[in-house]
């Protein structure tokens, strides 16, 4: 078993920066890749973004040049820095660490076999 544990989330203000934290424990040897996601009120969650072990790395289109996702040569831990925060990057954010995942895949929600209770991001205007 793996267990995910998140951290970071706050209050900021628009135009701000945030950086979250994953950590991964537990039968962790075989975590192959970790994402983060994000889920505002009333909406579906979406991918934020995801990064190998290897450190392939995908974002969702509307935090390119925003936000980097990162993680420990032991993909035990996985950080999310988030800059120039807007509004509609509320949201509470979870993290997902998954095996066996191959690259193609990274992005897909449903390749995560274990997810955190998520933290709040909440960026005023």
């Amino acid at each position: 078993q793996v267990q995910v544990v998140e951290s970071g989330g706050d209050l900021v203000q628009a135009g701000g920066s945030l950086r979250l934290s994953c950590a991964a424990s537990g039968s962790i040897f075989s975590i192959n890749a970790m994402g983060w996601y994000q889920q505002a009120p009333g909406k579906q969650r979406e991918l934020v973004a995801a990064i190998t072990g290897g450190g392939s790395t995908n974002y969702a289109d509307s935090v390119k040049g925003r936000f980097t996702i990162s993680r420990d040569r032991a993909m035990n831990t996985a950080y999310l820095q988030m800059t120039s925060l807007q509004p509609e990057d509320t949201a509470v954010y979870s993290c997902a660490a998954g095996f066996g995942i191959i690259r193609s895949s990274m992005s897909s929600s449903n390749q995560y076999a274990y997810w955190g209770q998520g933290t709040q991001v909440t960026v005023s205007s």
